[in-house]
């Protein structure tokens, strides 16, 4: 068997994606043969392996900072939550239908053996590899369902390191808490703790690290700053919620609304606008604020038709519709396309209870959602002429265009096999298009016509393009860095048997 090591946390998004992926980068340039290994994730934002399985982005981007091609052994069991009690389950890639909690747990069993299958198969492929955990492997009215934390640990025999956030409050009691819970041979399997995001004078922590190390018997391997403006794609809606709309000043600066989804899902397909100096993106719940901006995108949505009728309660669908008439540039993605659309139907039940809803009528399209779900790495070209385009499709049903409709982006390639279909839809005017390509802003070319038609329509200044994929490149390093310089990683590799 390979190496290993496991990255859990005292809760949610207390850093657990952000250490590996910093771990990930760092090993990788020591050119040790690294992987990313999260057994589930419960996640909206996901991501298309090259044969076309669906995982969590948060591997797919732990695989880039390694230098890898992500796979789906990487994430065997992704969950997509649905409803506040259900997710859709995904086992190497593909749905095996929906289910709530206690019905998931039912099928504990067939999981790990999904679930060690695919971690022995990276074991066979990599020198190293790096677990995450998910949530707190403390949960304990949780704890005989554990398939991620600590019963994936002893599955690997793997060390692990405990990940806290001190900007949350009450890092110490949430390690000692932690550790307190956890039975006797999970907690001689903690080898350490690190602190994550602090801010202020480190030296007023001595005396609670003191503490924490006398109580514990475990040291604290490092404590990591707070970390601004890190462009790392985050990976949950959790992180969503830092993301502060920002002024609605005149700056010369181009105007990006995201509607704020209740089951807003790919949100990482708005990243590389945020990335761009001459975009301000600013996420959207309000319909006061949809006539002030130069751009409105409806993103993805894992309840398409539940969040088209929020959009309606909320009046923001009223708001949409009448920036469009005025000439407002409208953009859909996904679940956000088939929004625009005339109607969607949903007679199966794959992801409402309600079987139709009249979408927002901008474009003339239809939309019956369908349970054969498509997830494929494609190519593409726009209609007007843009090539070499690549994304990403992940979405149940088909949308008819009618009327003489035309496309937005020619699929020239699917999973690496020649096609020739058309994606999307467009206005007449042009100034309303949606498309189900995932990933379609990390191609500059559709960036920098955006920004060329709002400058035309409006004045606004010109920017040059960042190059999304440099940006990411540097940030990888940014983070290794820092992590370097903050974290005893002489620990960290005895640890892992690297020492």
């Amino acid at each position: 068997m390979c190496k290993s090591i496991m990255i859990q946390g005292t809760a949610s998004h207390v850093g657990k994606s952000i250490v590996v992926t910093a771990l990930c980068r760092i090993f990788s340039d020591m050119g040790v043969k690294v992987a990313p290994f999260k057994a589930q994730n419960m996640a909206l934002n996901s991501f298309i392996t090259k044969d076309g399985k669906e995982i969590g982005r948060a591997q797919a981007v732990q695989a880039e900072a390694a230098r890898i091609d992500p796979c789906v052994e990487m994430n065997p069991i992704l969950l997509k939550p649905t409803t506040d009690l259900g997710s859709q389950v995904i086992f190497m890639g593909r749905p095996v239908g929906n289910a709530k909690a206690r019905e998931y747990y039912a099928m504990k069993e067939r999981a790990l053996d999904v679930i060690r299958e695919a971690y022995e198969s990276l074991c066979e492929r990599f020198d190293l590899i790096v677990l995450e955990g998910a949530g707190s492997p403390a949960e304990i009215n949780l704890a005989e369902q554990d398939i991620v934390n600590m019963r994936m640990a002893e599955l690997a025999d793997a060390p692990v390191i405990l990940v806290s956030d001190i900007d949350r409050g009450g890092v110490f009691a949430s390690l000692i808490g932690t550790m307190a819970l956890l039975k006797d041979q999970q907690r001689e399997r903690v080898r350490g703790f690190l602190i994550n995001k602090f801010r202020g004078d480190r030296s007023l922590l001595a005396p609670g690290l003191k503490q924490i190390e006398e109580r514990t018997g475990k040291p604290v391997f490092g404590v990591l700053p707070y970390i601004r403006d890190l462009r790392i794609e985050q990976e949950d809606s959790v992180a969503l919620s830092e993301k502060r709309s920002r002024s609605m000043e005149p700056d010369g600066k181009v105007r990006v609304g995201v509607v704020r989804l209740p089951r807003l899902s790919n949100y990482t397909d708005l990243d590389p606008l945020e990335g761009d100096p001459g975009m301000d993106v600013i996420y959207v719940d309000d319909k006061e604020t949809i006539r002030g901006l130069d751009v409105v995108i409806i993103p993805g949505s894992k309840d398409t038709i539940g969040d088209l009728r929020y959009l309606k309660e909320t009046g923001m669908a009223h708001a949409i519709c009448d920036y469009s008439n005025n000439g407002g540039q409208v953009i859909g993605l996904c679940g956000g396309f088939q929004m625009l659309g005339k109607t969607i139907e949903d007679p199966h039940g794959v992801e409402s209870a309600k079987s139709a809803e009249a979408g927002l009528g901008l474009l003339p399209v239809e939309t019956v959602l369908a349970w054969g779900k498509v997830t494929a790495q494609v190519q593409a070209v726009s209609m007007d002429g843009l090539p070499n385009l690549t994304g990403y499709e992940i979405h149940m049903g088909k949308s008819i265009r009618l009327n003489g409709c035309s496309g937005m982006f020619r699929i020239t390639k699917r999973n690496g096999r020649s096609v020739d279909e058309e994606d999307g839809a467009q206005s007449s005017k042009g100034n309303v298009w949606g498309t189900y390509i995932h990933g379609i802003f990390e191609n500059a070319p559709i960036r920098r016509r955006l920004l060329d038609s709002i400058r035309k329509d409006h004045h606004a200044c010109s920017s040059e393009l960042t190059d999304y994929h440099e940006l990411k490149s540097r940030e990888f390093a940014r983070l290794a860095g820092l992590f370097r310089e903050y974290v005893d990683m002489d620990a960290i590799l005895q640890a892992a048997g690297l020492g």
